[in-house]
Order: structure tokens, then C-alpha cells, then sequence
């Protein structure tokens, strides 16, 4: 069988490095098409580097442009690799545009689509990743799913059960395969902090960061925060974009106990969010990871697509309620943060249970 990998953001990156890997232990043809949704080394170059994925064999190189413009690009121009590569099945991984598109051009070949992470439910219509997910598992002939829930979600909107596959959440394959590395960085000592004395924030969802009255909200929150104990900030490109747009990146940069830096490597942010005392954050993704370090974790949005980092886990919805933020982070400093436990099948095998799969279907 030939399958077909694709990635367009970091997330992605995080996500296909275990897959690739267990394929090319397997001896399974693979081609890795890399959309250019992160373009820049500081999200893309790096963590090819640090998770150890080839060079990629097609990079289309789309880049940074508004939703419809970005997914029309992916979908023109990988319509025309699928007709020279004729993959048996296109794998692609979590909610960005990329992951749609992709979908969307292969399922309107015959190609076989195959979503890794699907099942995820926020419930909120108006963010475009959830519009990405529920469109991608409905075109999808395979959904591998991270949790109980995320079956659920597929079976209640219809998805024929024989479809879905629960095999684990193949962000931590990541996660535990490179842990001793990140634990080697010296990261730590570069920012000048102390092991388990320090907060992390990341902040980059629209929502969010677009607009100079969310900016100055989020900067208010954080300045409190950052009075009582350090923050580190590694700025996501589209919030400092936004920040110098609106006159306050200086303003960031030097409020005391805010570490703003730039945007770091999947080694040196695990080893920065693994000693960390409380990670707040926009991202799916790091409520994943926080529950498996065991590491509070705030959510600064609304709801979550992963809920069961909030019954299960670490995690604890705040929004931007800074009365809430703030009174939750004074909770975890007092030592009475969430602890929580591991899901069942986050175990660091999700990646050959998926290629199990894959090569009874399609081998």
C-alpha cells in the first residue's frame, strides 16, 4: 500500500511524526506532503528538526492567507499531486484548514480519507476548527478517535460505527517518545527560571488576540498573574502581529515578571511546560499534554473539544473571566491545583494501533 501523510501547521507536525515513523518501521511506501500553512522555521523548520520527521517529500508552500483563500490554495494544488502520487489512502491529522482541504480534494477523487483525532466536539459553530472537524470525520472513511467521548460524538451524528477505530491520542507518542530530550534542554537556564516556579501562557486563537480590547483584557489578566509569580509568554506570530497592530508589544514585552519570547521548539517548550507550576492557554493540544504531566492547566476559552482533560484531567475551563483566572491561580498556588490521571490508550502506542488498522484495510 502507498499512503499519503499530510501536514500544514505545528500541530500537525506533532501529530504525523509518530505515524510516520511506525510506517517506515513497517516498510510501508509513504509520502509526506507538507502544505506550507506554517511556513516560517519558527513554526514549522523547527519542529521537523526536533521530532526527527524527513524532509518533506511535496511542500506546496501555500502559506499564510485568510480561510477561504487558504483552503482553496490546498485544495487546487494538492488535487494535482494526488493525480502523480495515487496514494491507496490520504492520512490526515487534527482540524486545520490543511486537514480539511486535503480531505476535501482526495474524498472528491476516490481517494480514501483517513482523520486521525476525530470525534473532537466543542459545540461552538463559529469556530473554524470545529467547522474543519465535523466536515472532515463526515468525509472520512476511517476516524481513529483519542477517547470515549469523541466515539460518542461520531455515533450520535450518525457516522457508521464500523468506521470509527478508538486508538489512543497520538500527540502523547510524541510526547512520551521525546520526553528524556526535552528533559535535557536548557531552556530553563536561558530564561533565567526556576524548576516549578513560573506559569506558562500561550495566547493565539482570534477570538483571543484580534482586536485592541481583547489585547489589553489579556494584557490586564497577565500582568496580575505576573505578580504573583513569574509568566512565561512565547508568543505565537499572529498575537505579536496583533500586538504591534495595536501598540501594545511594548507594552507586553515590559511588564515585570512577563517573559515574552519568540516562539519555541517542541523540546524546548515540553522541558518549559514540564516544570512549570500552571499552564494557561487557548490550545487544544497542551490540555492534552498537561494532564499527562500533571501540570494544572487553565483553558482560556469557553468550552474545550476535550472534555475529558477537565473530567479525567488537569484541565479547568476559565474563559477570559479574570476573576476566575485569577482566583484559580492563587488556588493552584496554595498546592490545591487539579491532579487528575492519564485516559485510558494515552499510552504512546496509539501510532501502531493505528498502522494496524491501516494495513488491514488497505495493505
Amino acid at each position: 500500500m502507498k499512503i499519503l501523510c499530510v501536514v500544514g501547521a505545528r500541530p500537525n507536525f506533532v501529530k504525523i511524526a509518530p505515524i510516520v515513523a511506525e510506517l517506515k518501521a513497517r516498510g510501508v511506501e509513504q509520502v509526506l506532503l507538507h502544505t506550507g500553512q506554517h511556513y516560517d522555521d519558527e513554526m514549522s523548520q523547527v519542529f521537523f528538526d526536533d521530532l526527527g520527521i524527513p524532509r518533506p517529500d511535496v511542500d506546496l508552500g501555500v502559506g499564510s492567507a485568510p480561510h477561504a483563500v487558504q483552503t482553496g490554495e490546498v485544495m487546487i494544488h494538492f488535487d494535482e499531486h494526488l493525480l502523480s502520487i495515487r496514494p491507496d489512502a490520504v492520512v490526515v491529522v487534527g482540524d486545520v484548514n490543511s486537514t480539511l482541504a486535503c480531505a476535501l480534494a482526495a474524498v472528491k477523487r476516490r481517494v480514501p480519507v483517513v482523520h486521525v483525532e476525530a470525534g473532537l466536539r466543542c459545540g461552538d459553530r463559529y469556530m473554524p476548527e470545529e467547522i474543519n472537524r465535523v466536515l472532515t470525520d463526515h468525509i472520512s472513511e476511517l476516524l481513529f478517535t483519542p477517547s470515549s467521548d469523541a466515539d460518542d460524538n461520531l455515533r450520535r451524528e450518525g457516522i457508521d460505527p464500523g468506521r470509527i477505530f478508538r486508538v489512543g491520542n497520538i500527540m502523547i507518542d510524541s510526547l512520551l517518545a521525546h520526553r528524556e530530550r526535552a528533559l535535557k534542554s536548557d531552556v530553563l537556564e536561558r530564561l533565567s527560571l526556576l524548576s516549578e516556579d513560573y506559569a506558562v501562557v500561550t495566547l493565539h486563537r482570534p477570538e483571543n488576540v484580534d482586536g485592541r480590547d481583547r489585547l489589553l483584557h489579556f494584557c490586564a489578566v497577565l500582568t496580575e498573574v505576573a505578580e504573583r509569580l513569574p509568566v512565561v509568554f512565547p508568543i505565537h506570530p499572529r498575537t505579536r502581529s496583533e500586538a504591534q497592530r495595536h501598540g501594545l508589544l511594548e507594552r507586553l514585552e515590559n511588564t515585570p515578571g512577563l517573559v515574552v519570547t519568540s516562539p519555541l521548539g517542541y523540546l524546548d517548550f515540553m522541558a518549559l511546560a514540564l516544570h512549570s507550576k500552571i499552564v494557561l492557554t487557548d490550545s487544544g493540544g497542551l490540555q492534552e499534554e498537561t494532564t499527562v504531566y500533571g501540570i494544572p492547566c487553565l483553558t482560556l476559552r469557553p468550552s474545550t473539544e476535550r472534555p475529558i482533560t477537565v473530567t479525567e484531567g488537569t484541565n479547568t475551563i476559565v474563559g477570559d473571566d479574570r476573576a476566575k483566572i485569577l482566583a484559580e491561580c492563587e488556588r493552584i498556588l496554595a498546592g490545591n491545583g487539579k491532579r487528575g490521571r492519564t485516559p485510558e490508550l494515552w499510552d504512546g502506542r496509539t501510532a501502531p494501533r493505528i498502522v494496524d488498522v491501516l494495513t488491514k484495510r488497505f495493505g
